[in-house]
């Protein structure tokens, strides 16, 4: 199961697509709960994969610190927007699996999004994991993509600074950068072009033996070619859940205060409770491969119907650029040129969405 633990609602960015921190009466700016609470609750699980969460998660490094040190975890990880990385000592950062820092691309977006400078201190750090603190975990760039970005050349630029994979989510449904007809427009002149000529790159690659870690066809591939999901790729509300800093145990990590997505809490533990996707979806050809994308979207629906489908017309899309490259996959995987554990991604080991 994965859990990510929320160490505090406080951010010390204000990025344009978030707004910054949680308001505290919804997710407190300091942990409400006991440890020993924690470790009960976690001591259910037999192989827990932990992320630290925010806010900024490393606003909160003592909490880090005393989890890390009274609590076994099948896997360490941390979403993190890197400004603060030094807060926590280096021996900790050795412990971690998985790291994701968030950065959108090249400096001008990076910066435009996130803040003058953001895009310097984030290559500071991922140097400094790399060099000195020698981390020997996944390092993962956790974009936000948006209006300014160019999805084939952000992402190039991202695995030519040294990350191992790279992940993304669209800027969609709780953004006030554009509506509907904008995000599509945008989609169809940008994006998915951009997508077929990194479908290309990644085939490329692959033929070489080498399998880019671009995170949503690593998870779409999976998916096609492998094993199909049977819920949202997150896991949220089934294989993966947030405690959030009062103790609440959520559905999804973002949902702090939404009712729907309270599941229990850290003395009592998760309750049964009936989520549940769009009717459309349980319908849709794509269905064994999106799962459905995101639980928050489905019970929030800021955009309404018309948005609903521009993001799902987007994510069908997505899929067929990529259907075009399954077949050269699927023969690279029978001559032996890849593995077929290349393609087969979990993403609740990472802590990602898989479908932007």
């Amino acid at each position: 199961m994965l859990w990510f633990l929320l160490t505090t609602g406080r951010c010390n960015l204000k990025c344009k697509y978030c707004g910054g921190s949680f308001d505290p009466r919804h997710s407190p700016w300091s942990v409400q709960y006991g440890l020993e609470e924690l470790k009960a609750l976690l001591a259910k699980d037999e192989e827990p994969v932990v992320f630290f969460y925010g806010g900024e998660p490393l606003l909160n490094p003592g909490y880090i610190t005393a989890v890390m040190d009274s609590i076994k975890a099948k896997r360490w990880g941390i979403q993190t927007n890197g400004l603060l990385a030094k807060r926590l000592p280096p021996e900790y950062w050795r412990r971690f699996d998985v790291v994701l820092l968030s950065i959108d691309g090249v400096e001008e977006v990076t910066d435009e999004y996130r803040g003058k400078g953001v895009y310097r201190a984030v290559l500071r750090t991922l140097k400094w994991l790399k060099e000195e603190v020698k981390c020997g975990c996944q390092l993962v760039a956790r974009m936000t993509v948006g209006r300014k970005s160019d999805i084939y050349r952000d992402v190039m630029h991202l695995f030519s600074l040294g990350f191992d994979k790279v992940h993304w989510q669209l800027n969609a449904v709780w953004t006030d950068e554009w509506g509907p007809a904008e995000f599509l427009k945008w989609a169809r002149a940008s994006y998915l072009p951009g997508l077929a000529r990194l479908r290309d790159w990644f085939l490329a690659e692959a033929r070489k033996g080498r399998v880019p870690g671009i995170v949503p066809f690593l998870g779409i591939y999976r998916a096609l070619l492998i094993r199909p999901f049977d819920w949202v790729p997150c896991g949220a509300g089934k294989r993966a859940f947030a405690v959030n800093t009062d103790g609440r145990i959520l559905a999804c990590p973002i949902a702090v205060s939404e009712k729907w997505a309270t599941v229990g809490d850290v003395k009592s533990g998760t309750i049964k409770v009936g989520l549940k996707l769009d009717d459309r979806c349980s319908r849709c050809e794509y269905r064994h491969v999106c799962g459905g994308r995101c639980l928050y979207t489905h019970y929030e629906k800021y955009w309404g119907e018309e948005g609903f489908d521009a993001v799902c017309e987007v994510t069908k899309e997505t899929i067929r650029v990529l259907e075009e490259g399954a077949p050269a996959l699927r023969e690279l995987i029978e001559k032996g040129i890849i593995r077929r554990e290349d393609l087969d991604y979990e993403p609740t080991l990472d802590s990602t969405e898989v479908i932007p």
